[in-house]
């Protein structure tokens, strides 16, 4: 899936700036696509000049100018399309399952670390999510909510963000106790 994709699909929620996308890659859309700054402003000036979304400038008083960037049809065409191919499988690609598949005792310290440090990382993300699913809910049952919205699909997305952190979770206190006793066996 390109980038312009995620960027389509983030301002179906409507106009925002590059700087509020790149917050929406670090939080909402992060738990499906994840892009850096630099790789996000490359994309929407690509996307401005292919014609899928307008650009305005906005004036500020005491801050600089902001460029607000919305959708235009032929981005919604083009995500249209997008929408309709099949979807590729998922890779995932993961330098800490590396380090744990490839960990022999003595490497068992270094590979608690990493495990330790995923799992603050998950814990801390899924808090996140947390929180930004009780901002949409907005005291609504998930029914509710669910019957309520016109775009379900912010709501799906962030709830396979959680499942997956919940799992990240399980699996790293998991590890962490395996890699634990084994440390101890080999003291």
């Amino acid at each position: 899936m390109a980038l312009r994709n995620a960027v389509l699909a983030a301002l179906l929620e409507g106009e925002a700036s590059g700087y509020d996308l790149a917050k929406g890659f670090d939080a909402p859309v992060a738990n499906f696509w994840v892009a850096t700054p630099q790789q996000l402003y490359k994309e929407l000036e690509r996307m401005a000049a292919d014609g899928l979304i307008e650009t305005r400038v906005v004036e500020q008083e005491r801050r600089p100018t902001k460029r607000l960037h919305s959708i235009t049809p032929a981005g919604r065409a083009a995500l249209r399309q997008f929408i309709g191919e099949p979807a590729k499988p998922t890779a995932i690609r993961d330098e800490m399952m590396v380090k744990v598949q490839a960990m022999e005792p003595e490497d068992a310290p270094g590979v608690r670390t990493a495990v330790a440090a995923k799992l603050d990382w998950s814990r801390a993300r899924l808090a996140r999510y947390e929180r930004l699913r009780t901002r949409m809910l907005d005291g609504r049952s998930e029914q509710a909510y669910l019957a309520e919205v016109d775009r379900v699909g912010p709501y799906l997305t962030l709830l396979r963000g959680i499942s997956l952190e919940q799992e990240n979770i399980r699996w790293a206190e998991f590890a962490l106790s395996v890699i634990e006793r084994r440390i101890a066996a080999h003291a």
